[in-house]
């Protein structure tokens, strides 16, 4: 099921992306190729019909977002295990177990040869 709603969200960013980048923010677009007067979608319905569809793939997108995120397979669903953050801070060293270096630097320099 997550992978269909997976796909379904692929393709309606595509969508809506394709949807976006045809209107113009000035009304032209899409519908300013469409200047015959017998057209059966005249240029407003083009425009009206740009508008609709970018509001429904945006609702749409809304909505299948929501529906993956109670969904989605998450790690503690699949296995009974603690998460990879408790078994780390379970298997953390001491630290006053740190080893100390050395803070003095050697007094005599091995020689170059």
């Amino acid at each position: 099921m997550y992978q269909l709603l997976s796909v379904l969200l692929v393709i309606v960013c595509v969508l809506l992306t394709l949807i976006v980048l045809v209107q113009n923010s000035k009304g032209g677009g899409l519908a300013a190729n469409f200047s015959a007067s017998n057209q059966i979608m005249g240029v407003r319905k083009t425009a009206d019909f740009l508008e609709k569809a970018t509001w429904t793939l945006a609702g749409s997108l809304v909505v299948l977002c929501l529906l993956a995120a109670f969904i989605l397979p998450s790690s503690g669903k699949l296995n009974n295990s603690n998460s990879i953050l408790d078994s780390q801070i379970e298997n953390a060293g001491d630290p006053s177990t740190i080893p100390s270096f050395p803070t003095t630097v050697p007094m005599t320099l091995p020689e170059e040869e």
